[in-house]
């Protein structure tokens, strides 16, 4: 038998054309080919495709890809069939004749890649079509939008971990661009992924030169006018993301009355004008997009000159995600920030929402007294919520102990807690998710307000070290970064450390005079070395 690497690369030269891969490529398709699980975090254009097409042409049996936008599997079912490459896509306009076909193509072997976004995955009629057709592969796009953490929390995403059981657990391909390490924990924990071949590439993007505008002294109502006149100076085409509806449109506006040709895009809008925004926009028919976080996700746009963010982002995940749609023909590009201190108060408004005790337990009972075997829709009647909030709250409730979440029915754990209690629980571990999501926000203020290197600071926030300044910033190019000294003593990057309040964690940065530390349950913190030394507030495990 072909040694299995070496048939990859026969599958990459002959099926997609590749003369070479790229580095890490190879080992993520080998380990699939051989039925292993992946974790692959990898820039935008390295190639992630490719590391599932080739293996799933290896392997018998479909391959299943989540991919969360219509649009964009749309695009990769094209892109598969020009290289004659049977592949289907399956979404809530997919007729009951289309369905039919597909399934029946799939059982029979003629079709060997079906893209849908997980909310197809949600319907059990669905699951047990594709769990027929014994699909060898299942593949995660944008995988961090598993991870309550990530850049954007899709619930539906939530329920793949036990698609893939339902689907008889094929091997599994987790994908994405930007992931920092709490994000890959909760991939690989959520997903079920078994001793996962995890292929973190460099997360650097020298191409995009990285500045922050301080706004301390433009008022609330006149740093649109600032912003508007900024991002009229820049060489179109461009994003400028605003953290609120209302904005898009003032901005837009303002833009329009420069003379650039822009337009507003946010989930309120109606599907059809998103769609012709997002149309022009790739044709070049519009200078700039001014957007909530709602636009951007499987845009592949490789002119993009600039992502402006008229106010500071909740994470560096986010903002990481976001900037990485310029630059990507690598050509130069800039990423600029609007930062006033008082726009963190909205980002910790948004991240302060804990569901209330009352419904909580109003889930948990609705499950206890529909015993084993409940549905969803049954407990959307009982309770009245959204199928979106029903899914956030039975997650939580599911994290507590008391329930247990199939593909098809929702069993309320034997021996668990009373509905009150289980709800007390679930809200607290709710409120533990908060506050580390605003230790992520003080991550990105300090990203704001640092006196080094910009992209130094980015790079060790997702555990990637970065000794020399990287010339590219503002900071650099106004002369106040120098090269970071080579490590010594106690506390290096990497290494797990113990305190006494906050528990275990992972020193994910160390400047002269200052740590940063991951831990599993607070989030990151930034320590002063000196304190840190003098009061023995950390102590390092280097046996965990």
């Amino acid at each position: 038998m072909e040694e299995t690497g070496a048939a990859c690369e026969r599958v990459a030269r002959q099926a997609l054309g590749l003369a070479g891969l790229r580095p890490g490529q190879l080992a993520a398709m080998t380990a699939l080919a051989r039925g292993r699980d992946v974790l692959a975090v990898m820039p935008t254009g390295s190639g992630k495709s490719a590391i599932y097409q080739v293996p799933a042409l290896l392997l018998r049996g479909p391959t299943v890809v989540v991919s969360p936008l219509i649009a964009l599997q749309r695009d990769q079912v094209e892109a598969l069939r020009e290289r004659d490459e049977e592949a289907a896509s399956l979404d809530a306009g997919t007729s009951a004749g289309e369905r039919r076909t597909t399934f029946e193509s799939l059982r029979a072997g003629e079709t060997e890649f079906l893209f849908c976004a997980p909310e197809q995955l949600a319907r059990p009629d669905v699951v047990r079509d594709l769990a027929a057709a014994e699909p060898s592969l299942l593949v995660v796009d944008e995988a961090h939008l598993i991870s309550s953490w990530g850049h954007d929390f899709r619930p539906d995403y939530l329920r793949l971990g036990a698609v893939a059981e339902a689907l008889g657990r094929p091997a599994i391909a987790a994908l994405t661009a930007t992931a920092a390490p709490p994000v890959r924990a909760e991939i690989v924990e959520r997903l079920g992924l078994r001793e996962p071949v995890e292929i973190v590439q460099g997360f650097d993007r020298p191409n995009i030169s990285l500045t922050v505008r301080r706004a301390l002294d433009d008022p609330a109502d006149e740093i649109v006018s600032t912003v508007a006149a900024a991002v009229a100076e820049r060489a179109a085409p461009g994003i400028v993301y605003t953290a609120v509806r209302r904005q898009t449109g003032r901005l837009s506006g303002l833009l329009g009355e420069a003379g650039v040709r822009a337009a507003a895009y946010h989930a309120g809008l109606r599907r059809s004008e998103r769609d012709d925004v997002h149309g022009r926009f790739m044709a070049g028919d519009l200078d700039v997009v001014v957007a909530t976080s709602a636009f951007g996700m499987g845009i592949d746009k490789p002119d993009v000159r600039f992502v402006v963010h008229a106010e500071v982002p909740g994470s560096p995940d986010s903002y990481y995600q976001e900037i990485g749609r310029a630059g990507r023909d690598g050509e130069a590009a800039w990423a600029v920030l609007f930062y006033r201190p008082e726009d963190l108060g909205l980002q910790r408004y948004f991240t302060g929402a804990v569901p209330d005790l009352e419904t909580l337990t109003a889930v948990a009972q609705a499950v206890a007294d529909a015993g084993p075997g409940s549905d969803r829709r049954a407990l959307r009647e009982r309770t009245g919520l959204s199928s979106r909030r029903l899914t956030m709250l039975l997650d939580l409730l599911e994290r507590a102990g008391a329930v247990r979440l199939g593909t098809r029915r929702i069993d309320p754990v034997p021996g668990s807690p009373a509905p009150h209690t289980a709800a007390e629980l679930a809200r607290e571990l709710a409120g533990r998710r908060r506050d580390v999501e605003r230790t992520r926000l003080e991550m990105m203020r300090r990203y704001a307000e640092t006196g080094d290197c910009r992209r130094r600071f980015l790079l060790g926030y997702f555990g990637e070290q970065l000794s020399d300044p990287c010339g590219n910033c503002d900071r650099c190019r106004a002369g106040a970064t120098g090269q970071q000294q080579e490590e010594s003593g106690p506390f290096p990057a990497h290494a797990r450390v113990e305190h006494r309040t906050w528990g275990s964690g992972e020193v994910i940065q160390r400047g002269e005079d200052r740590l940063t530390v991951l831990f599993d349950t607070a989030g990151y913190r930034e320590l002063q070395l000196d304190a840190v030394l003098e009061q023995h507030l950390l102590t390092e495990n280097p046996g965990s």
